[in-house]
């Protein structure tokens, strides 16, 4: 299976080290084993997406294994729910990866291939170097670049993208899995940012094309060393919002008590 051309939308061939479409527009593969589906007319920065450093403290805290529990929950519903054979999956957001090789473990038991979409260039190269069992482009979660009904599942945690895009993509009967951020998702460490801290409002969520199968809330209570909590505090979007000795706080504590509180919800294309 190949992507579609994000200039012209016909389909990309993949030739030695680069992906070419009939109209002669090209993308090269990074050696790292990614391709960069992002033009530059496409992008609102420069560099858009989470900073180098960003991902070196999401991968820290990742690998700590405290958001396991919400990849294991995810992971078992792609269990139940995929099909045998499966043809397809994508995570979109995915970041440096941490998700994707999980449900890539999946699929492809079931014959599939898996893909890891996210807008960082530096994430992805993250991903692509440590992970082989998926493949991972740069690209809009607002244009995927792949053909119509492709996808058996889509999972969708904390990353945009239309709801049309989704349909698309999605093959009827197929699944999108979301995870978004409950009431009381790290209310902790906003506490130590906000004067007033103002809880997350419940998810209210429509998916044109998409039926809500299954809503599950997840939350527990993380200990985390003060480097973990500064890595936690660097990769949320709050961060830049925190005072200079909201940091030294954080680094120099002994032990940190913080609450996740996760919605996830299951939806099937009609």
């Amino acid at each position: 299976m190949s992507f579609l051309c994000p200039l012209c939308h016909a389909p990309l061939q993949a030739q030695d080290k680069h992906y070419r479409c009939p109209q002669g527009h090209q993308f090269d593969q990074a050696k790292e084993g990614y391709v960069n589906l992002l033009p530059v007319q496409h992008k609102r920065s420069r560099d858009p997406g989470d900073s180098s450093e960003m991902m070196q403290a999401r991968r820290a805290f990742l690998d700590a294994g405290h958001y396991q529990p919400l990849r294991d929950r995810i992971t078992a519903l792609l269990k139940t729910h995929l099909p045998q054979p499966a043809q397809a999956l994508l995570d979109i957001g995915c970041g440096e990866g941490y998700y994707t090789h999980a449900f890539a473990e999946v699929i492809c038991s079931r014959g599939g291939e898996a893909f890891g979409l996210d807008v960082a260039k530096v994430a992805i190269r993250y991903a692509a170097k440590r992970y082989r069992n998926a493949t991972f482009c740069v690209a809009s979660s607002h244009r995927l670049p792949f053909a119509d009904a492709l996808f058996d599942a889509v999972v969708r945690i904390y990353a945009p993208c239309k709801a049309q895009e989704l349909a698309r993509v999605v093959k009827s009967g197929g699944w999108t899995i979301t995870a978004t951020p409950g009431p009381r998702h790290l209310v902790q460490l906003k506490g130590l940012i906000y004067d007033e801290v103002k809880l997350h409002e419940p998810g209210k969520e429509q998916l044109d094309g998409f039926t809500l199968v299954e809503s599950i809330s997840l939350g527990y209570e993380m200990q985390l060393a003060g480097s973990e909590a500064v890595a936690l505090l660097q990769m949320t979007p709050f961060a830049w919002r925190a005072r200079p000795e909201v940091w030294e706080q954080l680094a120099a504590a002994e032990a940190f008590s913080c609450e996740t509180d996760f919605c996830i919800s299951l939806w099937r294309r009609d």
